[in-house]
């Protein structure tokens, strides 16, 4: 399946292949996605509310929206065809979505039509602009250390295209985050019409990959390979490293506020109390990859893994009570709407009552 599971190996692989010119080749970023009558049946990587709406993203840029609580899907315009990761609606009107290829679309009209902002062939570079300029003026740090992150910045842009963002988060309309590969984040107070690169501003020097982004209560959150947590530094502007007692990967992060659970590979899951001071072991009963999370109503919870369990707590995730499907098919994403819960996978969107 294409979770965040495999998001690493299919990075790699994209670096391992050449580039091959081929005859009547179209570009992802010039081809918009085809219509489907299967569109909400095939693989669909990420999940959002948008008010009483529900919006599904996934590959060859389908992305597909209900009204009635996940009962039927309706396929929406959109401008390229390449792969979508995950999704996020601030409002019920404004959203953005992002993928392969370094894609960034927005919608202003609650998922039916959708417009590219930002792509491979420009991140990279902006990146390298922004990083040039702030090593000018010993913004970064010393010029050694300013010169190595330029180098890396250069070699990422070199890449072009084949870095994807992986996640994004939006507080509003105006204000978001999105993050990705080997390091990749950026940040918008304009609703993304300009981006700023973060990627001198994260305590990750291994430019492990970003797999989540997620604000929770007055902080947000960041989670990737080896054990990563980062927590935004509002007044360093920076994103700083919070320790946990796991090494593994960690695919996302969830709370109501008054807590924070992270959750990865083979189920582990660990949630604060305390904004990430101290974490204690959430036991998840299960032993896959925990692949996606959501947050309803006032202290409700929901994971859901890689064999399409789904993990639901009504106390902020210091309890979960497993519903495993009758059944099993790979998921990567979750969403409630009132008293449905949605999970999207390998084989589309999947509703069903929220026990």
């Amino acid at each position: 399946m294409y979770t965040p599971f495999l998001r690493r190996a299919l990075v790699a692989l994209a670096f391992a292949l050449p580039a091959i010119a081929v005859a009547g080749f179209a570009d992802v970023l010039d081809t918009s996605a085809g219509v489907s009558a299967l569109a909400s049946k095939t693989l669909l990587n990420g999940l959002a509310v948008a008010g009483k709406r529900m919006v599904a993203v996934g590959q060859r840029g389908h992305i597909v929206t209900s009204d009635d609580n996940g009962a039927s899907w309706q396929q929406a315009k959109v401008p390229v065809s390449s792969d979508l990761v995950a999704v996020s609606f601030p409002t019920p009107q404004q959203g953005w979505t992002v993928g392969h290829d370094g894609v960034v679309l927005h919608t202003a009209d609650g998922g039916a039509t959708w417009s590219l902002q930002l792509d491979g062939r420009r991140a990279g570079a902006l990146m390298l602009e922004q990083l040039r300029a702030r090593a000018g003026k010993g913004e970064p740090g010393d010029q050694d250390e300013a010169g190595k992150l330029v180098d890396e910045a250069g070699r990422i842009a070199s890449q072009g295209v084949e870095n994807p963002f992986l996640d994004v988060w939006f507080a509003d309309a105006r204000h978001g985050y999105i993050v990705g590969a080997f390091n990749l984040i950026f940040e918008t107070t304009d609703g993304g019409q300009t981006w700023t690169s973060w990627f001198d501003r994260t305590e990750n020097p291994q430019r492990l990959h970003l797999y989540a982004v997620r604000g929770i209560g007055a902080d947000v959150y960041i989670t990737g390979e080896q054990g990563l947590v980062l927590k935004l530094d509002r007044d360093a502007g920076r994103f700083r490293v919070v320790d946990t007692p796991y090494k593994g990967t960690y695919f996302g992060v969830v709370g109501d506020g008054a807590s924070v659970v992270v959750y990865g590979l083979r189920g582990n899951a660990y949630r604060s109390i305390d904004a990430g001071a101290h974490w204690s072991a959430i036991d998840t009963g299960v032993q896959e990859g925990l692949t996606g999370g959501t947050r309803f109503g006032a202290h409700g919870l929901a994971l859901v893994s890689q064999a399409g369990t789904v993990l639901v707590s009504r106390d902020g995730g210091e309890h979960f009570v497993t519903h495993r499907p009758a059944k099993p098919a790979p998921a990567s994403a979750v969403a409630v709407a009132g008293d449905v819960i949605v999970t999207a996978g390998a084989l589309g969107v999947n509703a069903r009552p929220l026990h």
